[in-house]
């Protein structure tokens, strides 16, 4: 006999084979116990979950002679049969080459013969969703009140194409995705009777790949094997075959765009690119990198939800601590929509390159989740400058101290100035000078500011109205909100009583503030009169 495929060789037998369905088993198993097989039943999930497993174990169960705990024996004349395909009491259909109304009808008249051995005679349609509305049509009837000794068992990717009319007459069951853990214990066990040396991280890679279809799984496990024939199946080998990339190589792309080193970011995807990798593997991976980030940064207590390695989750942590959530879930995001977009094309690496142009230089993009990132950066940068400044201004004061002479003191910190408080006029000056302030002002607060509209509040009060969120957040409190008041004072020179407003992208700034920039007042400032 030729080389059977792994996923052939190792499809369960038995009820207790099934892995990952219990929620399923039990209920069949429990029918057959007591003698309530129902005559329809409907099968829905992803590939490679077992629907047809389960289909093909449910109808060797029916007609087991004896039934062990509501599985077939395995060992009477009908179990043989139907395991060897040599029943013809089992008819296995793919709807999607036979969907014509034709195909139907011949299968209505067939169900007027009873089976002449066996107790029941059951249909198992694959793909039922391929078929046509004619098609659909003519199995209403059947389906709903067949005869004593049929049943149907039908079995689909995409339930929602089935019409309401099958729907309502079937038992319906939904197959889960597989759950890494369950796949990785099946593939150990696959392996081990083969006698193959294969690495956990190895088998705990393929099965997070196989996103749930242990079908899949046992595919792409066949696949490695074949190519390390008689070889050790290690970590990188399955990298190499899948056409997958190592962990730490999605760390150094996040450092690179998220401090926006575009060279860093294009060098590392053409390596990518020489290595022969996967482009649309690479991306679903980042993200799924990106996911991790995200969950570690939410909680402490991530370990058994992150499928990674005890010294990459050490590395990821630190990486978190560094990251803003925000900026991850915005590459979630836009990772998440190049992956749609890949899919499909013919140059997948130029769509990337696009992409990490466009992150590494938000300037470029005028969406909120990239003038975010803008100010995230010139936040950044202003840190670095105030380090750097105050190490300077350090420096000077331990020189200055050590040229004083003995006995000397140093000099009194100047006392700031009180200013009169600003008059209704004052406001007006601010409001008609405000595009001059802003030349003034330094970064990032002109960037963060030149998107603001002013009105006016109660008590003479200025009301800076912006439509960020964070940034009205960040001027009403702290330093920001110090530092604005202390450029108001010593620019105006009058004392200017402000708040910071948010407007949701859904108001209208006429509607609920008093548009101030739109009032023609006519007034000469200080630096018009030295003009």
């Amino acid at each position: 006999m030729g080389y059977v495929a792994l996923y052939r060789k190792f499809r369960p037998p038995v009820f207790e084979d099934v892995k990952g369905q219990d929620h399923i088993v039990t209920t069949l198993k429990n029918q057959i116990k007591s003698d309530r097989v129902g005559h329809a039943y409907l099968f829905c999930g992803t590939r490679g979950t077992g629907k047809t497993s389960v289909a093909k174990i449910l109808a060797r169960a029916v007609n087991c002679e004896h039934p062990v705990d509501g599985s077939p024996c395995g060992e009477c004349d009908m179990c043989k049969e139907i395991a060897a395909g040599n029943s013809m009491n089992v008819i296995e259909i793919d709807a999607a080459s036979n969907n014509g109304v034709d195909n139907v009808r011949e299968i209505i008249d067939e169900v007027s013969y009873s089976p002449t051995r066996g107790k029941k005679k059951v249909y198992i349609i694959d793909e039922v969703h391929m078929l046509s509305t004619g098609a659909f049509n003519a199995l209403l009837k059947t389906l709903e009140e067949p005869p004593s000794y049929v049943m149907f068992i039908l079995a689909t990717t995409e339930v929602q194409k089935l019409p309401i009319t099958i729907l309502s007459r079937c038992q319906r069951y939904d197959f889960h995705r597989i759950t890494i853990d369950t796949i990785e214990a099946r593939l150990r066990e696959v392996v081990d009777a083969e006698g193959i040396k294969v690495e956990d991280r190895a088998l705990r890679y393929v099965a997070k790949t196989a996103d749930g279809s242990m079908r899949d799984s046992l595919s792409l496990l066949d696949q490695c094997i074949a190519f390390n024939y008689g070889e050790e199946l290690t970590y990188d080998k399955v990298l190499n075959v899948l056409g997958a990339v190592d962990t730490e190589v999605f760390s150094r792309l996040f450092s690179s765009l998220y401090t926006q080193d575009i060279n860093g970011a294009l060098t590392l995807l053409s390596d990518i690119v020489i290595q022969g990798r996967e482009l649309s593997q690479f991306v679903n991976d980042f993200i799924w990198y990106l996911r991790n980030l995200m969950l570690v940064q939410a909680s402490d207590q991530m370990e058994d939800v992150i499928d990674i390695s005890s010294d990459n989750l050490v590395s990821l942590k630190e990486q978190a601590t560094s990251a803003d959530t925000d900026t991850i879930l915005r590459y979630i995001r836009i990772f998440s929509e190049l992956s749609s977009q890949i899919r499909y094309a013919s140059q997948k690496r130029i769509l990337i390159e696009i992409t990490l142009i466009k992150m590494c230089k938000p300037q470029m993009d005028n969406s909120e989740g990239a003038f975010e990132d803008r100010v995230r950066i010139l936040e950044q940068h202003d840190q670095e400058n105030a380090k750097l400044l105050k190490g300077i201004q350090t420096g000077q004061v331990a020189v200055a101290s050590a040229g004083m002479p003995s006995g000397a003191q140093a000099r009194p910190p100047k006392e700031k100035k009180v200013l009169d408080r600003a008059v209704p006029d004052d406001i007006k000056a601010v409001v008609a000078s405000w595009n001059k302030l802003l030349s003034r002002m330094d970064n990032p607060m002109r960037t963060y500011l030149q998107r603001a509209r002013l009105s006016l509040g109660n008590n003479d009060t200025l009301q800076i109205v912006l439509d960020n969120k964070q940034l009205a957040e960040k001027y009403s409190k702290g330093e920001s909100r110090d530092e604005l008041q202390t450029f108001f004072d010593e620019t105006v020179g009058k004392h200017i009583e402000f708040e910071t407003r948010y407007i949701e992208p859904q108001q209208v700034f006429e509607e609920n503030f008093v548009n101030l920039q739109a009032i023609n007042f006519d007034i000469v400032t200080e630096d018009e009169k030295e003009m």
